[in-house]
């Protein structure tokens, strides 16, 4: 018998390599060629969490007793630190045994979420643009894709009648509606009268709202969540990070919010993939979910606000037009009428510049005239950015 041979799954004919993955290793490349590439593109918080969680890391590492299997469903003192969370930032009562489920970030959330609510065949609404994992992870599961359009004349906000004319479909079988405010690539803020509609247009079509919600505090003073609507637990799940918010992306520590019986179906899912998290991470990202209000304003806002004003430069230099009162960790611009395409941009400013910036497209077609600034760097690296991008303007 001839041998065959080996092949990959048909699912991974429908997505590619993550952007970022496949673009940092060019990056990777031309910086051991000493190229020196300024990296504005990826959201990874280059600041570190606040002393009492790196302290309380070590504390527990220490403990001989700490380092065995975890629950799944995490800690009792990290959810109940979750529930203070949420009650003190957002004033949202979250039921810490029941109602609370830690992720090892939301991209775990976005695959178990869609196992527990989607069969292959589904639709899944999703946002354009928008962040790529709702898309390639929905595509991986044998998912639907149906996209709404978010459009910078609507500040970003979901257009309710283009909802009701997709959902109205004859074919229509939609289970899940991602959204995500504050917008990530967009800096469109949370709006209390989105979430309000967000939350009935779920219960009128019997559809799953999942809001993820990492960026509420970075250069944000109003902290708004789905879960503040009421019935919206009835109805809607709602991630959150400490990625953003804590300085802490490496650490993988994200959370699912909703009521009790969907969080039984995502950890029935969860329990048969992954154990729970390293105990002493848990417990540091209990403590960090006590930093006071100085340490978020002086992280969140302040260091921000200060990294803003540079990369605002940077989208003057390039023609770029911005809303001023977008919030995130990232800028995002509209390019000038007279570049034909945006790679035409990011790809001169990579390789004249050195200078790494990331093209809109790569969040949906709806970006493919903008792109995104991260503020993930230090202010004298942005400001070197800024010079070196007037020397090839």
């Amino acid at each position: 018998m001839a041998n065959r041979p080996i092949e990959p799954a048909d699912r991974l004919s429908l997505v590619q390599e993550y952007y970022f993955s496949r673009k940092l290793k060019e990056v990777a490349q031309m910086n051991a060629e000493g190229k020196d590439i300024i990296s504005l593109a990826i959201g990874s918080p280059d600041m570190p969490p606040s002393e009492q969680t790196i302290n309380k890391l070590c504390e527990v590492a220490h403990q001989p007793n700490a380092h065995g299997y975890q629950p799944t469903q995490g800690t009792p003192e990290l959810r109940e630190a979750m529930a203070g969370f949420y009650k003190r930032w957002y004033d949202v009562d979250l039921d810490a045994k029941t109602e609370i489920l830690p992720l090892i970030g939301s991209k775990e959330g976005i695959l178990h979420v869609t196992l527990a609510f989607v069969n292959p065949g589904d639709e899944v609404l999703v946002p354009n643009p928008g962040y790529p994992t709702y898309t390639s992870l929905s595509k991986i599961l044998g998912a639907k894709i149906v996209n709404y359009n978010l459009r910078e004349d609507n500040g970003w906000q979901p257009d309710f009648d283009e909802l009701e004319e997709i959902v109205n479909r004859k074919s229509s079988n939609c289970k899940l509606l991602w959204t995500n405010y504050p917008n990530m690539p967009t800096g469109g803020r949370a709006q209390r009268e989105t979430y309000e509609r967000l939350v009935q247009f779920a219960k009128e079509h019997s559809i799953v709202v999942v809001n993820d919600n990492p960026y509420s505090f970075i250069l944000s003073e109003e902290h708004l969540s789905i879960l503040q609507v009421p019935g919206a637990k009835d109805c809607c799940i709602e991630f959150n990070s400490m990625s953003k918010s804590h300085n802490m992306p490496g650490w993988r520590v994200g959370l699912c919010a909703t009521n009790a019986q969907f969080i039984q179906w995502i950890l029935k899912v969860q329990s048969n993939i992954e154990s729970g998290t390293f105990r002493g991470i848990q417990l540091a990202a209990a403590e960090a979910y006590q930093n006071d209000e100085a340490w978020h304003r002086e992280f969140n806002i302040n260091t921000y606000q200060r990294r803003r004003e540079w990369a605002e430069k940077i989208m003057d230099t390039l023609g770029c037009t911005y809303d001023k009162n977008q919030v995130g960790m990232f800028l995002w611009g509209k390019i000038p009428a007279d570049i034909k395409n945006v790679e035409d941009l990011t790809e001169r400013v990579l390789h004249e510049a050195r200078v790494f910036i990331t093209p809109g497209f790569i969040f949906g077609s709806n970006g493919e005239r903008y792109i995104r600034i991260s503020l993930c760097a230090k202010e004298e690296k942005i400001q070197q950015a800024l010079e070196r991008i007037n020397k090839i303007i």
